[in-house]
């Protein structure tokens, strides 16, 4: 993987990193610092996130909340709950960032049925959160991606390094590897940071670099992750979570 980056670049997330102890925290700093004015989040789920950003950072002037808000065919993800659950969850983040209406746009529906009520070059910084299959972050990074100025950011969540999430059950979760494959693509560095987050940097150089500031990234092959004895592994873990445990404890005491 490549390793060119802007010394400027890591030094601000550095910066943001030090000032922060939590997911939450290093993005409001991030937007602080770095002078966001022009943001979307998709996946807002309750609006927590939001609220918090919109009340901490008092330098965005619109913040763009894109989410479904509705049960999605197809969708294999625990977050897929019915209609009515999910449009209490739309009352929930609306009421939670109505204090900020000003400075808030909700586009109801989506990434490929609203994206575009945003202009091409239009944001500072873009942070995803929404679908994490394979599928939903290869549209929401392709789709999203030319809403960003030259010069700003598209960040996400869940840039987890299992593809297992959650259990075998449900599609995994592919933001790592496919964000540094997109990253790769389009020329951009892209950055891992602790707490499972990632960002890109979109600049005029085009110049594709891994900047592993979380020190976990080491491999962006999925050979390792589907494996027939880790895949016999997570089978187990599954299925006998008491049995796998017992092993656990009889390996501990036979290498010790």
């Amino acid at each position: 993987m490549g390793t060119l980056a802007d010394e400027s670049t890591g030094q601000l997330f550095t910066s943001c990193l030090s000032a922060s102890k939590s997911r939450t925290e290093f993005w409001a700093e991030f937007i602080r610092q770095a002078e966001i004015k022009r943001m979307v989040e998709v996946g807002v789920w309750k609006g927590d996130f939001a609220a918090e950003i919109l009340q901490r950072c008092d330098c965005l002037t619109k913040y763009y909340m894109v989410d479904p808000w509705r049960h999605l065919a197809g969708w294999n993800k625990p977050a897929n709950q019915d209609d009515a659950i999910l449009d209490s969850f739309y009352e929930m983040a609306k009421a939670k960032t109505d204090f900020a209406r000003n400075r808030r746009v909700i586009l109801r529906g989506k990434t490929t049925e609203v994206i575009d009520q945003i202009e091409d070059g239009e944001l500072d910084f873009a942070y995803l959160d929404g679908d994490h299959t394979l599928k939903g972050v290869t549209i929401d990074l392709i789709r999203v991606y030319p809403k960003i100025r030259t010069g700003g950011f598209l960040g996400g969540d869940d840039f987890s390094r299992t593809i297992w999430s959650h259990n075998t059950s449900f599609e995994p979760t592919l933001v790592f590897p496919f964000a540094v494959y997109f990253a790769e693509a389009v020329g951009a560095t892209i950055y891992s940071l602790p707490n499972i987050q990632f960002c890109l940097h979109k600049t005029e150089q085009r110049t594709f670099g891994f900047v592993d500031l979380a020190g976990q990234y080491d491999d962006s092959t999925l050979r390792g992750q589907v494996t027939p004895e880790k895949m016999l592994r997570i089978f187990l873990g599954e299925r006998f979570p008491h049995l796998l445990g017992l092993f656990r404890k009889i390996r501990q005491v036979v290498s010790g």
